[in-house]
């Protein structure tokens, strides 16, 4: 690849011009640039899978009991005492939650990745994001959830 060099020499009043034109040029804008996923995402979620568990989430939260942020949901992987685990793709720093698809294997715990922590916390009427949530007792969306479990469960069989 072939690299240029610009050389910008002004004085005065023209530097101060200049050098925030070229920085608004340079500066590269994050929302152009999706965030890569962590290195804990350990497999991809279909999309026809991640809507049906923002709506698991929506409904356990109203008419079941739910976990949320990765202290809570830690707690209840440990024990033993989550159906299942969601965990956001975009956390960062991803060592917030990194630890949590890893004990969740150890306790066959299922858990699945959705894109968002502003989505998921939305769907559990949240006003902030949340990056991980554990589903303890999926109240009535336990259909929803036994589908979205044998889904992942045939899926990572697959990929295994």
């Amino acid at each position: 690849p072939q690299v240029h060099s610009i050389v910008l020499i002004v004085g005065g009043e023209g530097l101060s011009m200049y050098g925030s034109y070229l920085q608004t040029l340079l500066k590269p804008n994050p929302s152009n640039y999706p965030m890569a996923k962590g290195y804990y995402v350990k497999f991809e979620v279909p999309d026809d899978l991640v809507n049906p568990i923002y709506e698991a989430l929506r409904i356990s939260s109203s008419s079941g009991k739910v976990k949320k942020g990765t202290n809570e949901v830690t707690k209840a992987i440990e024990r033993n005492t989550a159906k299942m685990v969601i965990i956001a793709e975009d956390v960062d720093p991803p060592e917030v939650v990194a630890h949590l698809p890893i004990l969740c294997d150890e306790q066959k715990i299922p858990f699945a990745f959705v894109p968002s922590q502003q989505e998921m916390g939305k769907s559990l009427g949240l006003e902030t994001r949340s990056a991980a949530t554990a589903i303890m007792d999926s109240g009535d969306a336990k259909h929803i959830v036994d589908q979205i479990i044998e889904s992942l469960a045939a899926m990572r069989g697959a990929n295994k």
